[in-house]
């Protein structure tokens, strides 16, 4: 059979599809369940933040793995050499003691994440693991003068971290384990004022979900008067707040219990480790609008009437 000019047969690509299965397979799910469980009920109190990175803005893990990943690339090369090297010892010593507080932030990071994340992150942990004893039995050899055998159980553990590397990107970059899900919101919301409901659809201390330009957004009205509306999709894993639990000025999210102040949408709990966006609110007419903050639209009714949505199109609608 001939093949028609100008057509292209496309191969499907092998590793996407091994790692596509993995996220399907459940056939760990019962392990994950008892890891996942065991790592919340750690008692880490704040250190549980410090480990996801709430103070840094993004998660401490990929950060932190530079040291061992850095330090057993450069033993990798110094054993190319003939002969043994004392550098090449210490900087496998050196990405060993670096692996632990790794491997304890993405700990605490995995076990908050969708099934099919922690379904490829288990692997991960495995491919990591497997890295730490290699390198540690490859020391062992060092230290007692087998630097032949050394070298090569340090050239397998480079193998399994590069394994590693390879499940860690695609848990950051095809399943955006990590990433801030509300990046966004700033992007797409039109500049100016977008009325979102009267006053009276927002029932004092309760959480409502209306739509600004099809984005989500979280309103509350507080007993004062004041209003305040967030984006209404965690920033941690685009979990609905609306659905999440109201109290002392902040939301917490129902999924994995990331907790934001309703003022300023400033994540004031982990595991998310960036802010929701916060739009200001303002009452004209007996109803609710919105915007984003320093849109350069004019704070006027008049402003908000041009720019904004007005009643009856789809500027904003509780749901």
């Amino acid at each position: 059979m001939s093949k028609k000019p100008g057509r292209r047969l496309l191969g499907q690509n092998r590793m996407l599809w091994l790692l596509d299965a993995l996220e399907r397979d459940p056939g760990r799910d019962q392990l994950i369940d008892m890891l996942g469980a065991r790592v919340r009920a750690l008692p880490l109190g704040r250190v549980r933040d410090v480990l996801h990175g709430t103070w840094l803005g993004h998660p401490v893990h990929p950060m932190a793995v530079h040291l061992p990943l850095g330090s057993w690339m450069s033993a990798a090369v110094l054993d190319v050499k003939p002969g043994r090297s004392r550098q090449a010892d210490l900087l496998v010593a050196l990405g060993l003691a670096g692996a632990t507080p790794a491997a304890l932030s993405g700990l605490v990071d995995w076990a908050e994440l969708r099934r099919e994340q922690q379904r490829v992150g288990l692997v991960h942990a495995w491919a990591n693991t497997a890295a730490v004893g290699l390198y540690g039995a490859s020391l062992v050899m060092r230290l007692n003068g087998k630097g032949a055998k050394g070298r090569v159980l340090g050239y397998l553990g480079l193998t399994a971290v590069g394994v590693g590397g390879l499940l860690g990107g695609h848990l950051a970059y095809r399943q955006a384990a990590g990433a801030n899900h509300a990046e966004e919101v700033p992007h797409v919301v039109r500049d100016g004022w977008h009325r979102v409901g009267g006053v009276d659809d927002f029932p004092v201390g309760e959480a409502v979900r209306c739509v600004v330009d099809d984005v989500p957004v979280l309103v509350v009205r507080e007993s004062g008067g004041e209003v305040h509306a967030l984006a209404e999709r965690c920033s941690h894993l685009a979990g609905p707040l609306s659905e999440g639990t109201v109290a002392d000025g902040c939301v917490q999210c129902p999924w994995h219990g990331s907790v934001f102040r309703l003022s300023d949408g400033w994540n004031v709990e982990g595991p998310a480790t960036a802010p929701q966006p916060a739009f200001d609110t303002r009452v004209v007419d007996g109803h609710v609008e919105v915007r984003l903050p320093g849109d350069g639209v004019p704070d006027t009714v008049e402003g908000a009437a041009t720019a904004g949505a007005t009643p009856g199109t789809d500027g904003g609608r509780p749901s």
